[in-house]
């Protein structure tokens, strides 16, 4: 009876304010540097089969097709969007930009990652009070493998097969300060989000591939550029309005449901 359409309908309101959960958190995050958008996969629950296809009927024929009603839905997981993020200028040449798959490596805590090691797309780099390069954030994570650039350096570059070079004082060519690395992975979508612009490594994700940049697969640096979040705003408006839509339509099969049954329930007086 109506039992079904309540519950149904309660599973689609339940997979839906989920879905406006990773929505919202997309728009939040519209202007965050190397933040990738995720979405909402669904998939349908069990059926109840009251008639199977190809059984014999009361005619002696083959039934062509069953009798199966759902129980609702719910969502499967969260898949993340991997394109990559437009350019945004800034002129800073620490301000790296991965044209092309890869992530930066930085040292997390070893409770946060396996193996003290997460992995980012947002390039914001600074140096600290020792001249290693850091994360410009309230965590300063160091970049692994650690490069320092002293103090009397007056200018600094990086190319694109991530070789940072400064000038220094005295020195008639600049000095090459470090190689920069960059890991790839054969399913990035199974990376674990940390938060702070972070992934962790997973089963799902396999190993990482570490290697230069340009070399392998991996993409080259784009110098005093950082990449913009790829959140597309006009489309995650649409599903918000879509999702707002279909949640009110659920609502409508609950008090649909409702008024059969009490209908049902007034048949005794």
């Amino acid at each position: 009876m109506a039992i079904v359409a309540l519950h149904s309908a309660q599973t689609g309101m339940s997979a839906l304010n989920t879905e406006l959960d990773v929505i919202a958190n997309n728009l939040a995050n519209v202007n965050t540097v190397g933040f990738k958008a995720s979405r909402v996969n669904f998939e349908d629950l069990v059926y109840q089969d009251k008639k199977l296809p190809g059984v014999e009927n009361a005619n002696g024929d083959e039934r062509p097709i069953g009798l199966f009603v759902g129980l609702g839905v719910r969502v499967s997981g969260t898949q993340l969007d991997f394109r990559q993020g437009s350019p945004l200028a800034t002129e800073s040449p620490l301000d790296l930009y991965i044209d092309g798959p890869g992530f930066f490596r930085v040292e997390v805590e070893d409770d946060l990652a396996a193996g003290g090691v997460a992995y980012t797309r947002a390039g914001t780099f600074t140096r600290n009070s020792d001249g290693e390069l850091v994360l410009a954030d309230d965590t300063g994570r160091r970049l692994t493998p650690q490069i320092v650039i002293p103090q009397e350096a007056t200018q600094v570059d990086v190319n694109s097969n991530g070789e940072v070079y400064y000038e220094a004082p005295g020195e008639a060519e600049p000095v090459l300060a470090g190689q920069l690395e960059l890991a790839g992975f054969i399913n990035p979508q199974g990376l674990i989000q940390l938060g702070g612009n972070l992934f962790g490594e997973s089963a799902a994700s396999g190993p990482p591939i570490v290697g230069n940049p340009a070399e392998d697969g991996l993409g080259s640096i784009l110098s005093g550029f950082v990449e913009g979040s790829n959140v597309d705003p006009t489309l995650e408006l649409i599903k918000m309005i879509r999702t707002q839509r279909a949640f009110e339509m659920n609502s409508q099969t609950i008090r649909t449901a409702d008024e059969v049954l009490r209908s049902v329930a007034q048949l005794r007086r």
